[in-house]
């Protein structure tokens, strides 16, 4: 577990000492805290709660105001860990300033420590002006989920060498425009290796294999909360939905079967009080 919360610069010293990063996500204060106990350098507060918590079909829908109430929620669980949060769809796509504003608002009033925003080259001008700002930014890249109907589906991203060749100069282009570490989204393993290798930022991998300085997944897939699609990259450490399922369940049954509240849930009161109460009551 980490003893001291992480930063910018402690993400930098941990890529050159080759120290891999843990990254997360939590949506709320309950697993936020997990998160926290769990020892976990950074909670990426992501716009995938718009299907994971939210029941969206996809993150589009996720606005600043959703994203903002959620990150407090995440900061008030874990006061401890870097806090970064997503900028949802059309958050810093119409304008700059507009951009530089909706990052704003992520960090005062939802406290995160940074900001992260998907795409390269197309949003350069906007790492630009919100790093300038003084706002920490991860870049995203490969597959981007805001970009889901554009790219036709969610899949694989780099494949060919034209694609490749995109995402090397994009991830080049975002460290330049002065980001703190790059997210690899589903872009082949060797190709992630290799940008890795050449940035002097943290990569962190989601279907990007091992060669990147860190890892990220979805806390609702990798508890297995949800029975929701599982990406190929993803892994289950638990099986959380089938025992809640279950407990559930139990509750149900014995609530319909007066097994539950028993004596040992209840509460007491005086005698003398309930008795005076009682016959009060039934004089009247």
């Amino acid at each position: 577990m980490s003893s001291t919360k992480a930063t910018t610069a402690k993400l930098l010293e941990m890529k050159k000492e080759q120290a891999k990063i843990t990254m997360l996500t939590a949506y709320d204060y309950p697993t936020a805290k997990v998160a926290e106990d769990a020892g976990i350098d950074v909670i990426l507060v992501g716009d995938s709660l718009g299907m994971v918590v939210l029941g969206y079909d996809s993150t589009l829908p996720v606005t600043v105001e959703d994203m903002i109430h959620h990150t407090k929620a995440v900061v008030r669980g874990a006061r401890n860990t870097m806090i970064v949060a997503d900028m949802p769809f059309l958050s810093y796509h119409i304008s700059t300033p507009e951009a530089v504003r909706n990052a704003g608002r992520l960090i005062q009033e939802g406290f995160a420590d940074g900001v992260k925003l998907e795409g390269g080259r197309d949003v350069i001008d906007a790492v630009r002006a919100i790093t300038r700002a003084g706002i920490p930014v991860c870049g995203h890249i490969g597959l981007q989920p805001q970009m889901v109907n554009q790219l036709g589906g969610y899949r694989v991203q780099g494949k060919d060498y034209e694609g490749a060749k995109r995402i090397f100069e994009d991830a080049l282009l975002l460290q330049e425009a002065g980001c703190f570490a790059v997210v690899l989204e589903c872009v082949p393993t060797p190709l992630a290796a290799l940008i890795s290798k050449h940035l002097s930022i943290p990569t962190i991998g989601i279907g990007a294999g091992e060669g990147c300085d860190g890892q990220v997944l979805v806390i609702h897939d990798m508890l297995g909360i949800t029975d929701r699609y599982l990406p190929k990259f993803a892994k289950k450490y638990a099986e959380l939905q089938t025992d809640m399922v279950q407990a559930v369940e139990a509750y149900a049954s014995e609530v319909r079967n007066g097994e539950f509240p028993t004596q040992a849930h209840g509460f007491k009161m005086s005698e003398e009080v309930f008795r005076r109460l009682q016959e009060e009551i039934e004089a009247t």
